[in-house]
């Protein structure tokens, strides 16, 4: 693609529309995009701006997982150190998830906020702070924020305590408690709101009400938000109060899924969303729920389970 002269090398100059109809490309390539202004090499998954030869440090790094790509991986407070170069990097920066509420009939934990994106980087210092996980119980809190530089997700919110208690605002919503004064099938608006740092797109989504599902079971607490959907719960009859769905993510080169709210509590237990929110118990005494899985800002699960630690992954394009 390139043109050799005594002087000069000129490389190959496409439009993004023209570089995005290439087939077959191999990695190494290099071009000049005109739409962009800027030189551009494809490293076998992408294109991406080139600005220098670029290194940096930090984390627990990988660079076979994902092809083309270094990965880094922050479970504990750090610096992701841009040594040489200048370019773009992803990065997903997951909050700790909030805890669960205490039985009886407690919500369960929101999810802590995901925000994602790229950022172009030079050399220097970016500090990463990872949110820890809620307290679940009668003395349950919020997850705390997880940060990337000027990035910042906002901690779950916890579950309302039973009966009646009302969820707490988050990056996700924690789930309202159910109450055993309302009629069969109410639904409460109890719940946490989410998206707390008011972000676009946003961070994550509200908790599920609680509400009360009718004998012999008694009530239901309402399913923690998520980062994909809001928290559920059941109306009628003694199903479960799943929570709100996480988002996938294959920023490591492996899907996995983050923010996944806690599962409140019902007859049968209420499920964790997106496979990494705590799930609720079976039975309405004082057992207690499973917490948020660690490092996916997962949820709590109501009664009283504790919320998952966040996590920052950052990935660097190689050629």
């Amino acid at each position: 693609m390139s043109k050799l002269n005594a002087n000069s090398v000129e490389l190959g100059s496409l439009t993004t529309a023209q570089r995005d109809a290439l087939t077959g490309v191999s990695a190494g390539t290099v071009i000049y995009n005109s739409t962009t202004v800027s030189i551009e090499a494809y490293n076998g998954s992408g294109w991406f701006t080139v600005r220098g030869s670029f290194s940096a440090t930090g984390g627990t790094t990988n660079s076979t997982s994902r092809s083309g790509w270094t990965v880094h991986t922050f479970t504990s407070p750090g610096t992701f150190q841009v040594t040489s170069g200048e370019g773009d990097i992803e990065y997903i920066v997951v909050a700790g998830g909030g805890g669960a509420g205490a039985p009886s009939f407690g919500g369960a934990g929101g999810a802590g906020g995901m925000r994602t994106g790229t950022m172009a980087v030079s050399p220097g210092p970016y500090p990463v702070t990872i949110g820890s996980g809620g307290v679940g119980g009668s003395s349950r809190t919020n997850g705390t924020s997880s940060t990337f530089s000027t990035i910042s997700s906002s901690g779950g919110g916890y579950g309302g305590t039973g009966p009646g208690g009302s969820g707490n605002p988050g990056g996700c919503g924690g789930g309202g408690a159910g109450n055993n004064n309302q009629s069969i099938g109410t639904i409460q608006n109890n719940y946490g709101s989410g998206n707390s740092g008011g972000y676009t797109p946003v961070e994550g989504y509200r908790g599920g009400g609680g509400n009360r599902t009718g004998s012999p079971v008694g009530d239901a607490g309402g399913g923690g938000g998520g980062t994909s959907a809001v928290g559920g719960h059941n109306s009628s009859s003694d199903g479960s109060n799943y929570g709100g769905a996480g988002t996938p993510s294959s920023i490591t080169g492996t899907s996995v899924y983050y923010g996944g709210g806690g599962g409140g509590y019902t007859a049968g237990g209420g499920s964790g969303g997106g496979g990494n929110g705590g799930n609720s118990p079976t039975n309405e005494g004082t057992s207690t729920g499973t917490a948020g899985s660690a490092n996916t800002g997962g949820g709590g699960g109501s009664h009283s389970g504790a919320g998952g630690s966040g996590i920052v992954i950052i990935a660097v394009p190689s050629l």
